[in-house]
């Protein structure tokens, strides 16, 4: 049967020693990105909330990678002191220069809250987790990136930012929240950032990637918070999966081909080939026209700028 690790090891490059960090690697797509890219030759740092469960993805991954390098670190991304604290794990080098990583993979993520629920520092929790905590987290690992030839960043969107709006005026859902409303609004603001990071690289002449992804439809975990409370979202859900979702192997290679693969260009977007990008091989996905309108993109950095109290790529 195929898997993520023997798909990768036939189509993209190997490398050794190369560092990784993977948010949310305990389950789902960050669990077969972990595992696909330590069959590559990575050193995998595992950043996840939830240290049992990583240990427990750990172990499964090294039964399926003989030699695989893991390393668990936590990181709660509904908490910028939490982001704070594990950029903080990254020392300096001998000569007091930051440590070099070479791809970031900002994964984890919340999908359709079922009610509006804030992070530690009063932001609505999935834009929070699945925009600002990543912004966070990437700022400040810049430094680390930058030390490193030709680094990576690649976030996750999703196939509803076609029907995602980012409300400026509310980007928290104050005055009103819908599940899909505020998801969709954090998987194209999470696409927005990754052109508009790339777009601030290549203005800097920094040598470095900014690129997106998104896993179709896949059957991970990410369900979970969306079918609570619910028998009936469980059985349609169910009835969806049985049809249309990929195994989640198959939904983390986009994102191994946006992180690896050599074909890989500034400001990529990698999805699945098939019907509405929800099911196949990775290839370049659509890019709805929302999410290249560059004023709205630069307004949304400043925002989350403002928001995490971090600057990134501004004069």
């Amino acid at each position: 049967m195929p898997d993520a690790v023997s798909w990768s090891l036939h189509h993209l490059p190997r490398t050794t020693g190369a560092l990784a960090v993977v948010t949310g690697a305990n389950s789902g797509i960050g669990r077969e990105t972990a595992r696909a890219l330590a069959a590559l030759g990575y050193r995998v740092i595992m950043a996840c909330r939830s240290l049992d469960k990583a240990e427990a993805a750990a172990m499964d991954i090294r039964a399926s990678v003989p030699g695989a390098e893991l390393e668990i670190r936590e990181l709660d991304l509904s908490d910028l002191v939490s982001v704070e604290a594990f950029a903080g794990t990254f020392g300096l080098s001998e000569d007091a220069q930051p440590e070099p990583l070479d791809l970031l993979i900002n994964n984890a993520g919340l999908m359709a809250l079922p009610e509006r629920r804030e992070t530690e520092q009063g932001l609505e929790m999935q834009f929070g987790v699945n925009v600002a905590g990543h912004f966070a987290l990437t700022a400040r690992l810049l430094p680390h990136l930058l030390r490193a030839p030709s680094a990576r960043v690649v976030w996750l969107s999703s196939i509803a930012h076609k029907r995602g709006r980012i409300h400026l005026g509310d980007l928290q859902s104050e005055r009103s929240y819908d599940p899909w409303t505020a998801y969709r609004q954090s998987k194209l603001a999470d696409l927005m950032l990754a052109l508009e990071m790339q777009r601030r690289l290549t203005d800097s002449g920094a040598d470095m990637l900014s690129v997106a992804a998104h896993p179709g439809v896949s059957s991970t975990e990410l369900t979970e918070d969306m079918l609570s409370g619910s028998r009936i979202r469980q059985v349609l859900w169910t009835a969806l999966a049985s049809v249309a979702a990929m195994p989640s192997w198959k939904g983390a290679l986009p994102t191994l081909v946006a992180a690896t693969a050599e074909r890989t260009q500034p400001a990529d977007y990698i999805g699945p080939d098939g019907w509405r990008e929800m099911r196949g091989w990775p290839t370049r996905a659509d890019i709805a026209p929302q999410a290249m309108d560059r004023e709205s993109a630069a307004r949304l950095w400043t925002a989350c700028e403002e928001a995490t109290g971090l600057r990134m790529l501004s004069e």
